[in-house]
This record gives structure tokens, C-alpha cells and sequence, in this order.
């Protein structure tokens, strides 16, 4: 047997998403963002601790048929600052975009101050992205607490 016979690929979607460079760690929370947890009516790959040359080691996401939308870019990007998110029609990668940690973060990260307004009263979370450090750090717009940890 040669290690030609021993490689196994993984099919190319037609048309759909790819996300790339993902940190291994990362893998299950973009998962759960992308609401692909119990997703059962798009295809999907899967990959972990890939080999990658620039990262050791990454995963990736393939979902065919399934294009996320921007604000799911922005949540991938807290995680895997890093990663790519590549755009199929037809085989071909007709977009290729690198995410962006956003400004601002609303509605998604709880603040984790007690006392904080947002885990009372039912308003809102807000966060100002205040530095970026691997991980971002994300500060409370009504009580200043700091968080690295989403």
C-alpha cells in the first residue's frame, strides 16, 4: 500500500462556507455560535488538530448550502481572531475574508459583574473592545468590568 492509498480527503462542497485557521480550543464555541450544534439539515466537515504550519496545529468547518451572516463573523472572530472564512459557488472560492474583531459587542457576551444592571433588569449587554491580545478584552458599557473570559 502506498501513503497515497492511506490519505483520505474530504469532499469539496459546491457551494456553502468554509471556515479556516480556527485555534483547536475554539472549535466547539464557533460550532455553537453558527448554531450547528443541532443542525441537521446542511452537510457539514468537521476537522481538528490539523496540521497547520503557521498555527501547529487548527480546525476547520465546512457547511454546504449555508452562508453565515455578519454578526456571526464578528462572534467568530472573539474566538479565532485569526481565522478565514472563504466563501464557495460552483467549487471555487469566490471570497476569501479575514475576520474582525468588532468595535463593540451587544447582546451576546454576559457581563461578569453580579451586580451589573444587564443581569437584573433584562437590558442588554454591551462591551467596547478595549484591547486585543490573543483573546480580546471586552469592557462593560454600564459597569466598566473587564472580561477575557466569554
Amino acid at each position: 500500500m502506498t501513503t497515497q492509498d492511506k490519505t483520505m480527503e474530504v469532499r469539496l462542497i459546491e457551494n456553502g462556507t468554509v471556515i479556516d485557521h480556527i485555534p483547536v480550543a475554539a472549535l466547539f464555541k464557533i460550532i455553537t455560535i453558527l448554531g450547528l450544534d443541532g443542525d441537521t439539515e446542511h452537510r457539514m466537515t468537521i476537522g481538528t488538530n490539523l496540521e497547520s504550519k503557521r498555527m501547529g496545529t487548527k480546525a476547520i468547518i465546512k457547511i454546504a448550502d449555508r452562508y453565515p451572516a455578519e454578526g456571526e463573523i464578528d462572534r467568530i472572530a472573539l474566538f479565532a481572531p485569526q481565522a478565514r472564512v472563504n466563501t464557495i459557488r460552483d467549487f471555487a472560492v469566490v471570497e476569501k475574508r479575514h475576520v474582525r474583531v468588532p468595535d463593540e459587542v451587544r447582546g451576546f457576551v454576559r457581563c461578569a459583574n453580579p451586580m451589573c444592571v444587564t443581569n437584573h433588569e433584562g437590558v442588554e449587554t454591551a462591551f467596547r473592545v478595549v484591547a486585543e491580545e490573543g483573546v480580546p478584552v471586552l469592557k462593560c458599557r454600564y459597569c466598566e468590568k473587564t472580561t477575557r473570559r466569554f
